[in-house]
């Protein structure tokens, strides 16, 4: 499957979309009835396309079932010794809560300690973004990545932190607009105290 692409032909902005067709008329067939159930009229001006680009904007949205997070890490392992944190901090996330398909969103803050092996820094960011593109909820979001690079890597530990917002709790619910949920999960040299503490207190520095 191919998604939305966006690239300059040299005469201005070009858009250029690709999606699976079928895939794309049948979730527009059932969108279109459901703005019908809603009370809507489907065939207004308004609505016309809506079935269409909400097919497209689902499967973007949803794109990380058809990634491999772990060949996204094996792509680029390199041997290196180096025994020291690797952290990279403000990863974006996007995602939709599997509960009420709403949307979540905040940032990760991701470290290893390598055991022989490094992966390339873009990597990590990238394993984010395939778990985060699939419905989720955040406890599970942050332990698959911490898996992810613990069964590749096989590193010394890893660490994950993921601060969300979730509109789930701020547009229904409590709705409770300044609530941020946060989540953790370690392994290896990360469950020692002095390890913990300086990746958080990495992630929390201002570096530059």
């Amino acid at each position: 499957m191919e998604f939305s692409l966006h690239e300059n032909n040299g005469n201005g902005y070009q858009k250029i979309e690709r999606f699976n067709d079928d895939r794309t008329e049948e979730l527009a067939e059932h969108y279109k009835q459901s703005l019908r159930l809603l009370g809507e009229d489907p065939d207004r001006e308004g609505l016309i396309k809506t079935p269409l680009r909400v097919a497209k904007s689902m499967q973007f949205l949803t794109q990380g079932y058809e990634i491999n997070p772990v060949e996204i890490l094996q792509s680029a392992m390199f041997k290196e010794d180096y025994r020291q944190m690797v952290l990279v901090k403000n990863i974006e996330i996007y995602s939709l809560c599997e509960h009420h398909l709403l949307p979540f969103f905040g940032k990760a803050y991701v470290a290893y300690i390598p055991n022989g092996y490094i992966t390339g820094l873009s990597k990590i960011a990238r394993v984010v973004e395939a778990f985060a593109r699939r419905l989720q909820v955040q406890e599970r979001l942050t332990t698959q990545i911490r898996d992810c690079i613990q069964d590749t890597l096989q590193p010394l530990g890893v660490a994950v932190v993921i601060e969300a917002q979730h509109m789930c709790m701020q547009m229904r619910g409590v709705q409770k607009q300044n609530s941020v949920t946060t989540t953790s999960d370690f392994t290896g040299a990360f469950l020692k105290k002095a390890t913990r503490e300086e990746f958080i207190h990495l992630i929390n520095a201002k570096l530059y």
